[in-house]
């Protein structure tokens, strides 16, 4: 036993010297990321992260030590800088949050920040609220989601995008950002990487920061359309790839990727056996040609889905995912766990809003975006016509321009836009929902010409 007390009391001091190593790095992260805010540098630089991967590998291969436990301890490490450097980061949550508070103020704020169409869900919403009492849909229910509308959503997804669904390929959430959630914590496990494209949706990467997962960034420029490489992506795979998310119609930039590029991500993910969790919560507002991941008929693929654009009803929280019956399974006992079961009346709600057409409301978007489009050209925005979704997202060519506090002084005039930081490294962008009406549109175009011509 003295044998085994010393190695363990060996352990215990490697541990603790460790723990103290780590507060150093940490510290050091901490005035890095100082240093970064103040010159205007981005938080993450994959190819500083690129050095020290080789750095490391080379180390384990000298050492003859395991290269996937040491590269999963320096994805820990590298989410650790990245989390103490993105405090107080500024997305379009942020400026929506103070703008309701502007609000509360008596201040008039025009929201183009947000995704959240002014207009009213289907009539037959209604009426399901009113009923949904006297059907008895009030009690705990299966974590999966209501039988009769699992087979509903069956149904419609199997007619929408022209493949088998059955209800064993779908779990309801409490809106696609659940679905989202569970997917990425329940399939992947901590030092695991995923790919994200970006510029993306600042919840893929804040869902995996928080569950220890490392993102590797595929960067897309609007020189180049918004449409990433293959070789990007073929590059940054390795042992420790795990997923890849996919969002188009993009948010924010409303691409479409063309379908042989899109076919070539797919093959590519199919060769390596990662996963392709899919966002496509915009495939209602679709302008062009475009294919679901469901398409591939691929079982590691998990696609979601929600009632929150197609169906304008954000406040009700209602999504849902599309996977085989052995992901599904897995998602359902971290929802159970989290909530039970998703709100029986909801459900029930959103299962009537599926008889509703509203087709009506993607030719509303469309006609809004353009508003946008022809005012963007006269004030000599940078930008590609997005496919679909609806939002615009520009650039700004102003020199020193800063999206942050441009969005922060806009709030001041009135108007509430999301600051393209938060969707990757794209200081100089912003992004602009088209959520609103054409009267309403124009008046936060013509303060934002206004506030771009004093900043000249």
């Amino acid at each position: 036993m003295s044998d085994i007390n010393q190695l363990r009391n060996r352990i215990d001091e490697i541990t603790i010297e460790m723990i103290k190593m780590l507060k150093m790095r940490t510290d050091i992260s901490k005035e890095i990321g100082e240093i970064k805010k103040n010159i205007g540098k981005g938080v993450t630089d994959e190819t500083r992260e690129d050095n020290l991967r080789t750095k490391v590998i080379t180390l384990c291969n000298e050492l003859n030590f395991d290269e996937s436990i040491a590269t999963k301890f320096l994805n820990f490490l590298l989410n650790e800088s990245i989390k103490v450097q993105s405090d107080n980061k500024q997305t379009h949550l942020s400026i929506f949050l103070k703008a309701k508070s502007m609000e509360r103020e008596g201040k008039k704020i025009i929201h183009m920040e947000v995704g959240e169409p002014d207009f009213s869900p289907p009539q037959i919403v209604k009426k399901a609220l009113e009923e949904v009492f006297d059907k008895g849909f009030l009690k705990y229910g299966n974590a999966k989601g209501l039988p009769s509308f699992r087979d509903a959503l069956a149904k419609y997804s199997s007619d929408k995008f022209g493949v088998t669904v059955t209800q064993d390929n779908i779990i309801v959430s409490p809106g696609a950002r659940f679905s989202i959630f569970t997917t990425i914590t329940t399939l992947l496990n901590p030092g695991d990487e995923l790919i994200i494209i970006e510029p993306a949706w600042p919840a893929y990467k804040e869902c995996a920061l928080n569950s220890g997962i490392k993102v590797r960034t595929i960067t897309t420029t609007l020189e180049g359309k918004w449409e990433p490489a293959i070789e990007q992506i073929q590059k940054v795979i390795n042992a420790n790839t795990k997923m890849i998310i996919l969002n188009y119609p993009n948010n924010p930039t409303g691409k479409i990727l063309p379908e042989k590029l899109q076919d070539e991500i797919v093959n590519v993910a199919i060769k390596n056996n990662i996963y392709i969790l899919s966002d496509e919560i915009y495939s209602q507002y679709a302008f062009k040609k475009w294919k679901s991941i469901l398409c591939y008929n691929y079982d590691k693929s998990i696609v979601t889905q929600s009632f929150s654009k197609s169906h304008a009803m954000t406040g009700f929280r209602i999504g849902y995912a599309i996977a085989s019956p052995e992901i599904i399974e897995k998602l359902s006992k971290l929802e159970a766990l989290c909530l039970t079961n998703v709100s029986e009346p909801i459900q029930y709600i959103a299962m009537k809003a599926l008889e509703a057409d509203v087709s009506n409301n993607t030719n509303t978007v469309q006609t809004r975006l353009n508003v946008l489009i022809e005012k963007a050209r006269e004030m000599n925005l940078d930008f590609v016509t997005p496919d679909g979704a609806m939002y615009l997202f520009a650039r700004v060519n102003q020199e020193g321009f800063n999206g942050v506090q441009f969005a922060n002084n806009l709030l001041e005039k009135g108007l509430a836009v999301a600051p393209g930081e938060g969707f990757g490294e794209f200081k100089s962008f912003i992004r602009i929902s088209a959520c609103q009406n054409e009267k309403i549109l124009m008046e936060g175009m013509n303060i934002l010409s206004n506030m771009m011509r004093d900043k000249q």
